[in-house]
């Protein structure tokens, strides 16, 4: 059974840092491809950073230049980083796992950014 634990949400600052964990347990978590999503209020679904089996990693839209997405295989956990977060930083942020056409969802985790 797969399993895509997200954990780190909670309230921030504005301005302020958050760090977001995701513990994978029933795959093979290195020959996977990893990504962060974020859905905010009223919003869609969207990408914030992903990084692949080969370690290639990358932030999109507006997180690109305050993320860091970085994966432990030792550990099956995949990371994200972001700096000087603001409002529109608030969302429920999702881990996915992705090998071809398969695909994996954590339950996510909620971020707040809020003084």
């Amino acid at each position: 059974q797969v399993q895509l634990v997200e954990s780190g949400g909670g309230s921030v600052q504005p301005g302020g840092s958050l760090r977001l964990s995701c513990a994978a347990s029933g795959i093979i978590f290195s020959d996977y491809h990893m990504a962060w999503f974020r859905q905010g209020p009223g919003t869609e679904r969207e990408l914030v950073a992903m990084i692949t089996s080969s370690d290639y990693a990358t932030c999109v839209g507006s997180a690109r230049g305050r993320c860091t997405v970085s994966r432990d295989n030792a550990k099956n956990t995949l990371y994200l980083e972001m700096n000087s977060v603001n409002a529109n930083d608030t969302a429920v942020y999702y881990c996915r796992a992705s090998l071809g056409s398969e695909l994996h969802w954590g339950q996510g985790t909620q971020v707040t950014v809020s003084s």
